[in-house]
């Protein structure tokens, strides 16, 4: 007997939220990167490693171990809440020593494999007992994944005043080990359930020789590292415009530095709010529309729109702010409803038996687009010839990659569905 109802929202959702809300805290980097580089008497571009090796890491477990998610989710939610603790742990550890690898070691690998089983886990069972509106139940998990740094930083930033930087990790760390393993008894497949191996056609390497899968691929990998590409200039990005407006043009630095804490700090919070949404939103669109890859087409040419209009306006230049916000806030909307369609758009093509397998094998785009998104931004912006103006240089490189994800999902959406997805319609 037991005392909890055996429901979807006991046995899906709330399993998935307290997972993904537990790991999304990966994204609150920024919170204490300085103070880690800081304790540990390195520059910031080296304790950068830990967070792009955390995404790599994430990526790519997610590619490795999708086919033990599909086969036991009890197992793999246990495995993600030991690995992304300890390495949550360990980070703590490794600066109290001193220890610059244990920070790669523990936050970068060790984590990243919690990160990227637990980011899977969920989900098929979300689509299980969501069958009449998966692309709202993936969407609803992974918006948890997003909301989880506007939830998370405040707490940290309360924690690293109130106790330190070290004891930070520690407390957070016993906080999620409750979060997680909650989520891991609580997590089940609906009732009738039964595991059945994918054929070989939808085994790993019968998928990487599919143009069909390098399609989803390529768009998935382009939107993320372009949203990448943005986001990680978002802050220069609005400090750049704001200095032009006369009101702050004539501040000095530290006076100009304390003037727009507060609006950019404003901004990046409803910039997160657009990406949840964005993620809750966009898969659950697709739940309507007859292809689930018109979201992402809606998503490409919104974001094509919103950076012609940076080009024709030079807002950047000409310090138009709600221009620039109508580009970061729906781009970061596009950003997070790219992974929450995911899902269900692999389901459209390979079936739901196999969709763990696919989704991770998809995921290996995030690893690699965490490596590239940002360092494409940085090498764009310090080759522009106009220096004073050379953040407005990442957009038309962003535009023209927005249009080839376009093109690509456009051959996606050519490709005729399995029978089996057409008598669900």
């Amino acid at each position: 007997m037991t005392l909890l109802p055996d429901n979807r929202w006991t046995r899906a959702v709330a399993p998935a939220l307290l997972l993904h809300i537990s790991i999304g805290t990966v994204y609150c980097w920024s919170v204490f990167k300085q103070l880690i580089a800081d304790e540990l008497h390195v520059s910031s571009g080296t304790i950068e490693w830990g967070f792009s090796l955390a995404i790599f890491f994430l990526g790519m477990s997610a590619a490795f171990l999708g086919p033990m998610v599909e086969k036991d989710i009890k197992k793999s939610a246990l495995i993600a809440t030991v690995c992304f603790v300890v390495g949550f742990a360990g980070t703590g550890a490794s600066i109290a020593l001193h220890f610059t690898p244990g920070v790669f070691i523990f936050y970068g690998v060790i984590m990243g494999i919690g990160l990227g089983i637990g980011y899977l886990t969920p989900v098929k069972n979300l689509m299980l007992w969501f069958s009449d509106n998966k692309g709202m139940a993936t969407g609803i998990a992974v918006a948890g994944f997003g909301l989880a740094k506007a939830i998370a930083s405040p707490v940290m930033e309360f924690l690293i005043e109130g106790v330190g930087l070290v004891n930070m990790f520690y407390v957070l760390a016993a906080v999620y080990t409750v979060m997680m393993l909650g989520g891991f008894l609580l997590i089940k497949r609906p009732s009738g359930y039964v595991y059945e191996k994918p054929s070989a056609e939808y085994r790993r390497g019968a998928l990487l020789k599919k143009p069909l899968f390098w399609g989803i691929w390529i768009a998935f990998y382009l939107n993320i590292t372009c949203g990448l590409a943005l986001i990680s200039q978002e802050k220069d990005i609005l400090k750049d415009l704001l200095h032009q407006i006369p009101r702050y043009a004539s501040m000095s630095s530290s006076e100009f530095s304390i003037a727009i804490a507060g609006i950019i700090g404003t901004i990046l919070a409803v910039d997160a709010l657009f990406n949840a949404l964005g993620r809750v939103g966009f898969a659950t669109l697709s739940d309507h529309l007859k292809r689930r890859e018109s979201s992402y087409k809606i998503i490409f040419v919104m974001s094509i729109a919103v950076c012609v209009l940076q080009l024709l306006t030079n807002s950047i230049g000409n310090a138009l702010l709600w221009a620039v916000l109508a580009m970061l806030f729906l781009i970061n909307a596009g950003y997070g409803g790219g992974f929450s369609t995911l899902p269900v758009l692999l389901d459209q093509h390979f079936g739901i038996k196999a969709v763990s397998t696919t989704h991770g094998l998809t995921l290996s785009a995030w690893a690699i687009a965490g490596l590239s998104g940002n360092q494409l931004a940085s090498f764009v912006v310090s080759h522009a010839s106009d220096q004073a103006h050379r953040y407005a240089a990442v957009i038309p490189v962003i535009t023209a990659l927005y249009a080839i994800a376009l093109l690509s999902i456009w051959l996606v959406s050519r490709v005729k569905l399995p029978q089996t997805a057409v008598a669900k319609q």
